[in-house]
């Protein structure tokens, strides 16, 4: 008998990360007119073509049925189960997730299944996820796994920055004028997330002072806290991501991971957007 984990397609985690840790993802979805696609399936250089052509879509969660067969699929074998989804204040996949649930253990009376809430999304969620992941391959059990999740999002943060303020506005985060006067004096927001929702951390002039504010949020943590590990988040601006990755490299010492920000996330503040989410080694929190 194992612990298995499973998590949502907004954690960002490339396919070598999940194959490496083990991680079961259930996907997403986004929907242009009558086309849906789950997001694990399509580009991100296909998906901001269509946004270009066709405008915002509807992103949706998980179907029930993507759900408890992936529940299913772990304990039918006799494995225990951690999932940890998005935030509920950003999807209703958390609580379908309980929903998948009930129903399994009506054919599995005796399985064990817990379901946690981020809070958040992206690394910061999969960081959380890794973090569970290892307890599991360690032998822990089901519910120091799930603690190990939580201690994990105790000393993590998620900061990015939008490159303007056109897909925020569009897809209903911040007001139309605000998102006018802001591209005008080119105000850029450093977004973070915080008690489950998206919030401005602050407003910076320029995309590169907000860089260097970002830079230096994660300098003050890491000196308060010590670092753990770090990922750097982009969406279609890869370059400007090993950029960064490789100045972190440099003032923290550590060997960040460079992760595309899928669909879901994406369409609500669109291409050129960057970040960075990380974990220390003392509760931030």
């Amino acid at each position: 008998m194992a612990v298995k984990i499973l998590t949502d397609s907004t954690s960002c985690m490339s396919s070598d990360i999940v194959k490496k840790f083990e991680i079961d993802i259930v996907s997403l979805s986004v929907t242009f007119d009558h086309e849906e696609f789950k997001e694990t399936e399509i580009s991100n250089e296909e998906f901001y073509k269509k946004m270009k052509e066709k405008g915002i879509p509807i992103s949706s969660q998980p179907s029930i049925k993507d759900l408890c067969n992936a529940m299913e699929a772990v304990v039918s074998t006799g494995d225990e189960l951690l999932c940890i989804f998005i935030s509920s204040d950003m999807s209703g996949t958390y609580s379908t997730a309980h929903i998948a649930r009930d129903m399994i253990l009506e054919n599995y009376k005796n399985a064990k299944i817990e379901i946690l809430d981020s809070k958040t999304n992206c690394m910061q969620l999969g960081f959380a996820a890794i973090s569970a992941a290892k307890a599991a391959k360690e032998g822990k059990n089901l519910e120091e796994v799930k603690k190990s999740a939580e201690e994990n999002l105790k000393k993590s943060r998620f900061l990015f920055i939008p490159d303007n303020l056109v897909y925020l506005r569009k897809g209903g985060r911040i007001g139309g004028a605000s998102a006018l006067v802001g591209n005008i004096l080119k105000i850029i927001p450093i977004l973070t997330v915080d008690e489950g929702k998206t919030s401005v951390f602050a407003k910076i002039r320029t995309k590169k002072k907000a860089v260097e504010a970002m830079i230096d949020r994660v300098a003050a943590d890491a000196k308060s806290y010590g670092m753990g590990e770090m990922a750097i988040h982009h969406i279609n601006c890869y370059d400007e991501a090993k950029k960064l990755s490789c100045e972190m490299k440099k003032k923290f010492n550590v060997e960040p991971i460079i992760c595309d920000i899928g669909p879901v996330i994406g369409l609500h503040v669109g291409p050129g957007a960057i970040g960075i989410a990380y974990y220390t080694e003392k509760n931030m929190r």
